[in-house]
């Protein structure tokens, strides 16, 4: 190869690289965006069940809220996201859907058929994982001097293989992954 030549490619390695960067920095922006959008997604909802109950409650019905079997599956949707957001039960490893049936008053079979029903998540138990991983992520966001271990038995996942199994399942990169994203460059 001749000078010219090796400069030329040096030249075409340094652009790449620069390309490379830019790419790399506009998935990171992108994909803050939708994360950005995602959780004002999830507030716009919750704040829209929020004000289903609060209606519900200002209209006299407080008795129909305490009755363990309420006929309307979405007050009892909403229900359940006010008391888990209150009492952040699924944040202890031991806590399914057993646990959460006995924290609503109502049957495992109620349940069930809520779940199956009136939801994304086909059963409590993903509900319950689901509210898991989101919290490690806000976590790894939020608390970056935390370990990835502090972390997974902070939000109830246990361990960090299962926090790293989930994490890479819902997102496509692992926590270590995550969270760089989202620290300053050095």
């Amino acid at each position: 190869m001749t000078k010219e030549e090796i400069e030329r490619l040096q030249a075409e390695n340094a652009s790449l690289r620069k390309e490379v960067e830019r790419l790399k920095d506009e998935m990171i922006r992108l994909v803050s965006r939708n994360l950005d959008l995602s959780e004002r997604v999830e507030e716009d909802v919750e704040l829209r069940r929020r004000a289903e109950v609060a209606r519900e409650l200002f209209n006299g019905n407080l008795e129909r809220q305490r009755n363990a079997d309420l006929q309307d599956d979405a007050q009892l949707m909403a229900l359940i996201e006010l008391r888990v957001e209150a009492d952040r039960p699924h944040l202890k490893p031991d806590f399914n859907s057993t646990e959460l049936a006995h924290l609503l008053g109502i049957s495992q079979e109620r349940l069930t058929r809520l779940f199956r029903h009136q939801s994304i998540h086909r059963t409590a138990d993903a509900y319950i994982d689901n509210l898991r991983v989101l919290a490690a992520l806000r976590m790894l966001r939020e608390k970056p001097q935390w370990t990835i271990a502090a972390i997974a038995e902070e939000c109830g996942l246990g361990n960090i293989r299962t926090l790293q199994r989930r994490v890479q399942e819902v997102i496509g990169m692992t926590p270590a992954e995550y969270r760089q994203m989202f620290a300053p460059d050095q």
